[in-house]
């Protein structure tokens, strides 16, 4: 069979496959008492709200309370290393980050040294948040509720202790590599492969007290964020592998792959991580299981059907195949569905609830995410087709895009789940709630104003470099107001970030401003 016929039998597959599901699940798909949606809960939770930073009350003490305090200890030191990581990194790419955007509208400004010039610092910034934030704070994320989840404790944290620290050295060596000048050249692959190898074996030991775990779980039933966290270890190793071994592809086929990669790691990885954090924190917090368990299983065989091929619509006008591009086309139309099936159940879940998204830091930061993951994924569906991509491809109006989704969505849930996580395995509360709101809203404006230029900047640009009548250096003079914008609301993220990193360091230091009872929070 020729590569066409596979590829368009597998998304006919797909979407028989797809039609099925909703067949299936069609009875019921609103119902509100899903049995499925409860297991979250232990008896007499339902209705009671809960998240510590809010200084609400804990329910009393049973015995799944303490199975899950058992489960708690046994992730704390290790999510707490993840997490200190994650803090780590979360600054260095705040920094490169805000001296790259900066050049852009400043290109004289620290060029004394090769390692700070814009190719080199804004790889250093891509790399930090692709491999260092945004892995370390989803993958401790998902070490604290698995186990949970499982109503198990972690089996074999020491080789997710080895696996962090050799993932960690890794990217240690790839930022150094990048910045003395060595790289692979290909977006989000530009670490050197011989150093990706320890990134591998780094993956592979912290995935192995998962699935050891998984094997001793003492639940029949597996709740949603298991298989989209579950599903997220597996894609993402597989993303990895193919696209980093050396010499596989050349010429256009390296190009597709590069972006099948780029595209899939944010979908197939960031993604599955942070709704499985949604549709664990937001129905803990708000004490009300999901409005429709259905949709979200929905929401998991829309994104595994569908996501795949998107990555393509990166290549439309290149060298490649007419129907790749027209398939990636379609299938980022069709990422509608999981998306609409996701908003309308955290809409309904938060229904009657909303007065607690001023109240709750973690519903705080997941609700903002929730909504951003319905803003960027929708413009990227349209942003796919080609009287759209033709305007804005090559232009800022992408950057702004992926910002959307990598910030808005993935970073701010990841806030919101570290602000529920870290009293739980510190057995303390976060000290200041006015740091905390600090943090939000500057995270917030500054996501907002950065994406707000960049877009409408990159779509003047867009429009400037297709008039024939105008010179190139129209489409780059005119963005200069927006880029200065860019870089303002990057300093008030970099700022956000800081006092998230000192609110932090307040926290295990032990100070005691709007404490709780930590024998409480340990319960828990």
């Amino acid at each position: 069979m020729s590569t066409v016929g596979i590829l368009l039998s597998a998304f006919v597959l797909s979407v028989v496959a797809l039609l099925v599901f909703i067949w299936t699940q069609r009875s019921g798909m609103f119902e509100r008492s899903a049995k499925g949606a409860e297991v979250i809960f232990a008896p007499g939770e339902i209705g009671s709200v809960e998240d510590p930073a809010a200084g609400r009350v804990p329910p009393a003490v049973n015995d799944e309370l303490v199975q899950r305090a058992r489960a708690d200890a046994s992730t704390a030191p290790l999510v707490f290393f993840f997490f200190t990581c994650a803090f780590a990194w979360l600054l260095v790419a705040s920094a490169a980050g805000l001296t790259a955007s900066i050049k852009l509208h400043e290109p004289d400004w620290l060029v004394a040294q090769a390692w700070l010039t814009f190719g080199r610092i804004r790889t250093i910034h891509l790399n930090a948040v692709a491999y260092g934030w945004a892995p370390m704070a989803g993958l401790g994320i998902a070490l604290f509720v698995i186990p949970r989840l499982l109503k198990t404790e972690l089996v074999g944290a020491r080789y997710a202790f080895l696996g962090a620290a050799l993932w960690n050295a890794a990217l240690i060596a790839g930022l150094g590599a990048i910045a003395a000048g060595f790289s692979d050249g290909l977006e989000w692959l530009e670490i050197p492969w011989q150093i990706d190898i320890l990134f591998v074996i780094g993956g592979a030991l912290v995935g192995v007290p998962l699935v050891l775990t998984l094997l001793n779980r003492r639940v029949e039933h597996l709740y949603v964020s298991v298989w989209y966290m579950g599903c997220a270890l597996f894609w993402f190793p597989v993303l990895f592998l193919v696209g980093n071994i050396p010499d596989l592809h050349r010429g256009v086929q390296q190009a597709a792959t590069n972006w099948w990669f780029g595209h899939n790691v944010l979908g197939l990885f960031y993604t599955p991580l942070a709704l499985a954090s949604v549709y664990y924190f937001l129905p803990k917090v708000v004490g009300r299981p999901v409005q429709s368990y259905n949709l979200s299983l929905l929401g998991f065989w829309g994104l595994a059907f569908f996501y795949g091929q998107v990555g393509g619509h990166h290549l439309i006008g290149g060298p490649v195949p007419g129907w790749l591009i027209t398939l990636s086309i379609v299938q980022s139309m069709m990422m509608i569905v999981p998306v609409v099936a996701f908003t309308v159940n955290q809409h309904q879940t938060l229904k009657g609830r909303l007065d607690a998204l001023r109240t709750s830091p973690t519903l705080r930061f997941i609700g903002f995410g929730g909504l951003m993951y319905t803003a960027s994924s929708v413009q990227g569906s349209f942003e796919a087709l080609r009287s759209v991509n033709v305007v804005a491809h090559f232009t800022h109006f992408t950057v702004a895009h992926a910002h959307l989704g990598l910030y808005g969505f993935v970073t701010m849930v990841f806030f919101g789940a570290i602000y529920f996580i870290m009293p739980r395995i510190s057995g303390r509360e976060w000290p200041s709630q006015g740091l905390i709101a600090a943090h939000f809203w500057l995270a917030a404006i500054g996501i907002t104003i950065y994406f707000v230029s960049l877009t409408v900047g990159g779509w003047l640009q867009g429009q400037a470099m297709l008039d024939e009548s105008r010179p190139f250096m129209d489409s780059v003079s005119l963005t200069l107001p927006y880029l200065k914008a860019r870089s303002i609301g990057g300093a008030l993220m970099g700022l956000g970030h800081v006092v998230f990193a000192v609110h932090f360091l307040m926290l295990l230091a032990g100070w005691s401003a709007g404490r709780s009872d930590p024998t409480l929070l340990k319960t828990l």
